[in-house]
This record gives structure tokens, C-alpha cells and sequence, in this order.
């Protein structure tokens, strides 16, 4: 079995001065009884600060995997999910690591059914987060996702970061109203949190209407606003700044 590099299966830090992004937040919680809460948008929106935020809030036991696209390999991601599991109960996936220390790569749906059955014994609840889900291409992978993802006990809710949609049923769980989903639109920053960002983390001296200009010439967009930002605390006139990003 390869050797496990553990910093993947840590939450990543933030920093303290995060704006509150409450709207987000109670978002989130409205899916924790669904079975997938899809985090969907291009690069910079801030999509995996805001799911490390919500779980400092919320208390509950999770499950993280940051993915790279070395996990396209089957045995290496089988192990790196187990082993996410094992971070939070070491009674899952314990069945599964011992069983990829065979040779033979064992038959996916047995071992799978058991991880599953090993989940279901718990009492409370377990969130297991996928970051840079987008990474996760091969179709053996595919195919464990789908089938825990059809067969997900109650106790689990699945959370995926993502820059595209993911090859799985989402128009099935829309239906069955299993579904949340957060896109770039969601994400963006409103005014209200453009301005938060801008005095109290950034520490700049702006006008209302210069903080309007600055978040609709950025549409929101969490790394344009924080590159905005860095450029601005150099800069003596900000508002011969502001009008040059026009």
C-alpha cells in the first residue's frame, strides 16, 4: 500500500480576521440532513475557506480529503479515504486498509458495502469533505463515489469543492431535494462583505462609494477583492487606483 502523505487528510487553516459570511453559513447547515452539498466554482472564490469556516462553527465530527490528481490511482484513493475516516473513527475503513495490503485489489463492492455498514453503526453524524473534487477523473474512482454516494447511511453527508460540475446524479438528488448547491454566483462577495474585507481585514481607509466601485469592477470575486486590496495598501491615491482598474 503507498505510503500516506497525512497533511492531505488535516483541515487546512485560515486566517483569524475571515469576514462572517452568514448567509453562506446557514446555507450550509440546511444541508447537513441531505445526502451532498456541492461547492461549485472557478478558482478564487474562496470555496474551501468558507467550508473550513462552517466547520469550526457547526462542531461536528469531519472527514477531510484534499485531492491531487496522483489520487486518480484507485488502491491510493481507497486508502486516502479510509484513512480520512479513520482521522475521526478509527473503527472505518479499517477493513478496507487491510484489505488493499493484498496483492489482489479487492472486489469494490464488497469492501465498499463494508465501509458503508461501518458508517451506519454510528450514532451521530459524519461529514466527510472532498476538496478540489474536480481533480478526481478516473472512472474506477468514478464509480466508488457513485456507489457510496447511492448507497450513503443517513449519518454521512458528503460535502464536494469543485471548479465543475461532477459526474455523478446530481439531477436525481435535486429531485429527491438531497441537494445543496453553492455556485460562484453564492459566492460572490455582496457589498455589505466587500466592505468588511476591505476596513477590517485589509485595513483600508475606503468610502462607501469607492467600495462599490471596487466590488462591482471586481464582481465579487474574493481573489480579485484580496489582490485589490494588496495593491491599495502601496498606494497613496487610492482613488486614482480604484478608477485606474477600469
Amino acid at each position: 500500500m503507498v505510503e500516506l502523505l497525512r497533511t492531505k487528510l488535516f483541515i487546512p487553516q485560515t486566517r483569524g480576521n475571515l469576514v462572517p459570511r452568514p448567509r453562506l453559513v446557514e446555507l450550509l447547515n440546511t444541508g447537513l440532513d441531505k445526502e451532498l452539498t456541492l461547492i461549485a466554482a472557478p478558482a478564487g472564490f474562496g470555496k474551501t475557506t468558507l467550508v473550513v469556516d462552517w466547520l469550526k462553527q457547526i462542531d461536528l465530527p469531519a472527514a477531510w480529503l484534499s485531492l491531487d490528481e496522483a489520487d486518480n490511482d484507485l488502491p491510493r484513493f481507497l486508502a486516502y479515504l479510509a484513512a480520512a475516516f479513520q482521522q475521526v473513527d478509527e473503527q472505518i475503513g479499517l477493513s478496507l486498509l487491510n484489505a488493499l495490503q493484498s496483492p489482489q485489489l479487492p472486489v469494490m463492492e464488497k469492501v465498499l458495502t463494508v465501509l458503508l455498514n461501518e458508517i451506519a453503526f454510528r450514532t451521530d453524524p459524519l461529514i466527510l469533505v472532498l476538496d478540489d473534487y474536480h481533480l478526481l477523473t478516473d472512472t474506477a474512482n468514478l464509480e466508488v463515489m457513485e456507489f457510496l454516494l447511492h448507497h450513503q447511511p443517513p449519518q454521512l453527508h458528503l460535502v464536494l469543492t469543485t471548479r465543475e460540475d461532477p459526474d455523478l446524479p446530481l439531477a436525481r438528488l435535486r429531485a429527491r431535494d438531497q441537494l445543496i448547491e453553492i455556485r460562484a454566483r453564492d459566492l460572490r462577495f455582496t457589498q455589505g462583505e466587500a466592505e468588511a474585507f476591505l476596513r477590517d481585514v485589509m485595513g483600508l481607509a475606503l468610502s462607501e462609494q469607492d467600495i462599490a466601485e471596487l466590488e462591482g469592477r471586481t464582481e465579487g470575486w474574493a481573489v480579485g477583492l484580496q489582490l485589490a486590496g494588496l495593491s491599495m495598501q502601496k498606494q497613496a491615491d487610492l482613488k486614482s487606483f480604484i478608477r485606474f482598474l477600469g
